[in-house]
């Protein structure tokens, strides 16, 4: 709109104001109906971007859940391992305590076979020199 005239009439200034709103209101309604032509295209791509959003989130929700199974699995074979172990452990335990134990007899049995021995030769020689 171009400047206003100091001559201009005052009914001269209402109708090139009229003119220019019923300009910027066409303007607005041809943007309007640009609008509504692609509408249906960016509500597509919308729906295809939230499509594809969602599809991503299930594809994660899926490999945490297969995560959790895998993990969990690791865990109960863990578990499991530890438990073996421990009754390896015991088992191994309870032989060495038993080798402890056969060790023990055996030097008992070996120490008193010589304490006999002994007993025997002085006994032996107690006969001889009567």
């Amino acid at each position: 709109m171009p400047p206003r005239l100091d001559n201009e009439k005052f009914s001269n200034r209402l109708d090139t104001a009229a003119k220019a709103r019923a300009d910027m209101l066409a303007k607005a309604k041809a943007r309007v109906e640009a609008a509504k032509g692609t509408a249906d295209q960016r509500n597509q791509e919308r729906l295809a971007i939230a499509a594809a959003r969602e599809e991503r989130q299930k594809k994660r929700d899926e490999e945490k859940r297969l995560a959790a199974i895998e993990a969990e699995k690791r865990r109960v074979l863990e578990v499991e391992q530890q438990r073996l172990a421990a009754i390896e452990a015991k088992a191994q335990a309870e032989r060495e305590h038993v080798e402890r134990i056969a060790a023990m007899e055996a030097l008992e049995l070996e120490q008193k076979a010589k304490r006999d021995a002994r007993y025997a030769a002085r006994k032996a020689q107690k006969k001889k020199g009567r």
